[in-house]
């Protein structure tokens, strides 16, 4: 994995793991991490990941991932390089053309953009909550095709 994706992943463990509510909060975590970076290339980052602001339940601003304004946080707070080990997969089950992926809380968001735009030809789209993502297959598309196509992109 290249710094850069490396970083992103961590950006995204990051939002989704803790209440965040300022680039200086990520500066940061991503610091204790050992991943030294500019406000900038922050800022830049945040964008390409389509990061937002919105309210938590505690009334203050945070960072939230796309798709993903009210989700639950995980309880204790692991280092990101730990959390990166695991891909936060739990199972794949199929009707129709449809699948649904579990995940841990927290995870689907992140893991339907990484399905979203690896750009597989079976998978129309994706639909992400908290620990849930629906997925749309390609009318005639093979189920092993598909699981073929999402072990590359999940690694689990």
């Amino acid at each position: 994995m290249n710094k850069k994706a490396q970083r992103l992943d961590t950006i995204k463990i990051i939002i989704s793991s803790r209440e965040v509510g300022s680039q200086e909060d990520i500066l940061k975590v991503l610091a204790e991490e050992g991943i030294v970076v500019t406000q900038a290339t922050l800022s830049r980052d945040l964008k390409q990941l389509k990061v937002s602001k919105a309210i938590s339940n505690q009334g203050r601003p945070v960072y939230v991932l796309p798709n993903n304004a009210m989700y639950r946080r995980v309880k204790e707070h692991r280092p990101a390089q730990e959390m990166m080990m695991f891909s936060g997969f739990l199972s794949l089950r199929f009707s129709g053309n449809l699948g649904v992926i579990k995940t841990r809380p927290g995870y689907a968001s992140s893991i339907a953009y990484d399905i979203d735009n690896a750009n597989v030809p079976q998978i129309i789209g994706t639909i992400a909550g908290d620990d849930t993502i629906l997925i749309v297959l390609e009318e005639g598309s093979s189920r092993d095709e598909v699981r073929e196509m999402l072990a590359d992109i999940i690694p689990a």
